[in-house]
């Protein structure tokens, strides 16, 4: 081997010997950094190590799961009664200088503004309820006349809830329907002066619609009809209801729409309710959801009063108010319930 060759391998081993040495730090930099890092891992030391999060819902046993939900659950209810004496002590403390009460939302009370609310004041209200369909028989120019009907074909439960709102409503005839029309049903109770004509539907043998029609100029109104109820079926009810005139509370109907559905409820009922009967007739409205009740009042002492429910009980949820007579091809809609469209915010109502 030449010199030559020689000197290029001895230069190639020197800088691989170069690239694997590290190069070596400074005593005062290494001094430094323990001081930096001997703090951090003091803290390090010092922190409390807690166990991992526990959940209820990761035990496998079912019966052990069960039981620790239960557990949780008392331990909740208990903080939360606590916290109540709690504030109630501080309350009766402070005494007259006690802050208000908070009061909750809800969806009631956080309800969006709707420009068609009634003054009950107002003059164009007065003006309306002076022209409307119902003003004969709010100036006592007309008694209601009820006619109940079914739809063809009813089932028994169909029958014996039509059997029981003849009960509940003063002069109403329950007729069974022989497959005519209502459009030749409606021409025959105006000639024997009805008021109302009142048509249950029925869906796999349960009461599902209500066709509520007054007479002679309309207007119509279509209900869905849910979580019918017959007297047989509540619990801890009265006796059957007298021939007495019922009372009628109407709860909640703010809208203009409300207020006419609240007189065409009020305008199956007479004028003078006989209190001796001490029988009530309750519509509610909530959400947009008409709740029905009938109850008979209990006078327990001089100061003590009691409701006993009398029954059948169901909701409404109004589906289309229509002018006019039933008419399904050419009758003219004041409004229709278009779900997708309407019910796009929870704090929207329309009655």
């Amino acid at each position: 081997m030449d010199t030559e060759s020689h000197q290029k391998l001895q230069e190639k081993q020197k800088k691989k010997m170069t690239k694997q040495k590290k190069p070596k730090r400074s005593p005062e930099k290494n001094e430094s950094q323990e001081a930096v890092t001997e703090p951090e891992s003091l803290d390090k030391a010092s922190e409390p190590v807690f166990p991992p999060t526990f959940s209820v819902s990761e035990i496998k046993n079912k019966q052990r799961r069960h039981i620790m939900f239960m557990k949780f659950k008392q331990e909740k209810r208990k903080a939360k009664m606590a916290l109540k004496k709690k504030i109630k002590k501080q309350r009766e403390a402070l005494g007259d200088k006690a802050p208000p009460k908070p009061v909750p939302k809800t969806i009631e009370n956080q309800r969006i503004y709707d420009e068609t609310t009634v003054d009950p004041e107002d003059e164009e209200v007065a003006f309306d309820e002076g022209t409307d369909e119902f003003s004969a028989y709010f100036n006592r120019l007309t008694n209601p006349k009820v006619l109940i009907t079914t739809s063809d074909r009813p089932r028994g439960r169909t029958v014996r809830f039509c059997e029981q709102l003849g009960t509940i409503i003063p002069n109403a005839h329950v007729y069974y329907r022989r497959g005519l029309a209502l459009k030749k049903i409606i021409p025959q109770c105006i000639a024997r002066d009805f008021s109302y004509l009142m048509v249950i539907n029925e869906d796999r043998k349960v009461p599902n619609g209500l066709v509520l029609c007054h007479l002679p100029d309309g207007p119509t109104a279509h209900f869905k009809v849910s979580n019918v109820r017959l007297r047989k079926e509540l619990k801890r009810r009265g006796k059957d209801p007298t021939d007495h005139s019922p009372e009628v509370i109407l709860n909640n109907f703010t809208t203009r729409l409300g207020h006419s559905l609240g007189r065409m409820f009020a305008a199956l009922f007479p004028h003078d309710p006989q209190f001796v009967g001490r029988q009530v007739a309750t519509f509610h409205n909530q959400r947009d959801f008409i709740f029905f009740r009938f109850h008979r009042y209990i006078f327990r002492n001089e100061k003590k009063v009691g409701i006993q429910e009398l029954g059948p009980r169901f909701t409404l949820k109004l589906r289309s108010l229509q002018k006019g007579t039933f008419d399904s091809k050419f009758g003219e809609y004041e409004w229709v319930h278009k779900r997708h469209e309407m019910d796009s915010s929870r704090r929207k109502f329309h009655l």
